[in-house]
């Protein structure tokens, strides 16, 4: 591909898998090279699947497999990952560079180093599955939420299995209760064995880039069939003794949506956790955040201080406690992450816990003083 217009092309044959003018204009310097683009569909083990144009296939794109060793990186998060554009050099294999992302899902490792992983690239919409097998977690859907709100995407909670829970009351209880768990996102209840609500789910994410995300055993592989119309993806039953499924998806796959659209697949995920995602967590719990707007103390840790509109709306029932609890946990656990990649921070954590610990000694010395 050697000129600018050619990727410029309203009829561009990768228009369905999200390319556009601006990708294009980023590109522009690799089409004077001579290079091609293509969307990176599959990585493993340091090969990548793409999609790149071939005006004599019948769809217009081919597949092709890239060598991804000259953009290797120490850094996890310039690792190329699913969704990633590239530049190829169709003459070698090589994968030449990768153009900036949009957005980006990432959550942090296990590992003590405090590092990202990310999960999806130049995603639209961040689909998050709650299988109905069991009572949701919304503890769990508001940590989905956070890194998605954070990585830029729009969220939507799948309450998949719907079948599960014929009785349409109970059902509309847990949309309610989910609802309120995701202010701001979209909640759908979805059957991948009925059908129930699978064209409107899919009409949503016609035209973007989804990436499905959550546990084994919430029925991902099972609606990323559904939504494709073919058995695209292997899917086995979860284990009757614990309800839990096995991990059928091992890598991240880019799908192409017959209405529109593709959609990447992820492997079940055992921990979630946070990778800077302050505003996301503040997105989560934005009724929270609006309610401390209204404190009388700007610094109000709404516990006991007078005029704490917080405290007050959950003496009223319009603030479950539940939702509380949520919102200080993810904050703490952002901070603390932060803390251990920011030596700044970090410095001024240490601070703050010595005075509060100095506090403390003083309070307590104050109290055995009264009652001697």
């Amino acid at each position: 591909m050697s000129s600018k217009s050619s990727t410029h092309s309203p009829q561009h044959p990768l228009a369905r898998y999200g390319w556009d003018e601006g990708f294009a204009d980023a590109f522009a310097p690799y089409a004077a090279e001579g290079f091609a683009p293509g969307r990176i569909v599959r990585v493993d083990r340091g090969r990548c699947d793409l999609v790149v144009a071939d005006g004599t296939a019948d769809d217009g794109v081919r597949t092709v497999h890239g060598d991804t060793s000259l953009v290797t990186t120490g850094d996890p998060l310039r690792i190329m990952c699913t969704g990633d554009w590239a530049a190829v050099d169709l003459t070698t294999g090589h994968v030449r560079a990768l153009l900036p992302r949009r957005t980006a899902f990432v959550r942090s490792t296990s590992s003590q180093r405090s590092e990202g992983q990310i999960l999806a690239a130049n995603v639209e919409l961040a689909l998050i599955a709650v299988p109905l097998s069991t009572d949701p977690d919304l503890g769990r859907v508001e940590r989905f939420l956070a890194l998605a709100w954070e990585s830029g995407a729009e969220p939507v909670v799948v309450l998949t299995k719907a079948d599960l829970v014929p009785d349409p009351a109970a059902l509309g209880h847990l949309l309610a209760d989910t609802e309120t768990a995701a202010p701001g996102a979209q909640v759908f209840a979805v059957s991948a064995a009925t059908g129930e609500g699978v064209d409107v789910l899919g009409a949503v994410l016609s035209g973007g880039t989804s990436v499905l995300l959550g546990p084994s055993g919430a029925g991902k592989s099972t609606l990323a069939n559904a939504l494709v119309g073919t058995d695209v993806q292997d899917v086995q039953a979860i284990r009757d003794r614990d309800g839990k499924g096995r991990h059928t998806t091992t890598t991240r796959n880019l799908l192409p949506l017959p209405g529109g659209g593709v959609l990447i697949d992820t492997p079940g995920l055992r921990g979630v956790g946070l990778w800077d995602a302050e505003g996301g967590v503040s997105r989560t719990f934005s009724e929270i955040e609006a309610l401390a707007a209204e404190c009388r103390f700007h610094d109000c840790g709404h516990d006991s201080e007078p005029g704490c509109a917080v405290t007050a709306a959950i003496s009223d029932g319009s603030l479950s406690p539940r939702r509380l609890d949520s919102y200080r946990k993810l904050l703490r656990e952002n901070q603390r992450l932060a803390a251990r990649t920011d030596a700044r921070l970090r410095a001024e954590l240490r601070r703050e816990w010595k005075l509060r610990r100095a506090e403390g000694a003083y309070m307590v010395e104050r109290k055995r003083g009264r009652s001697r």
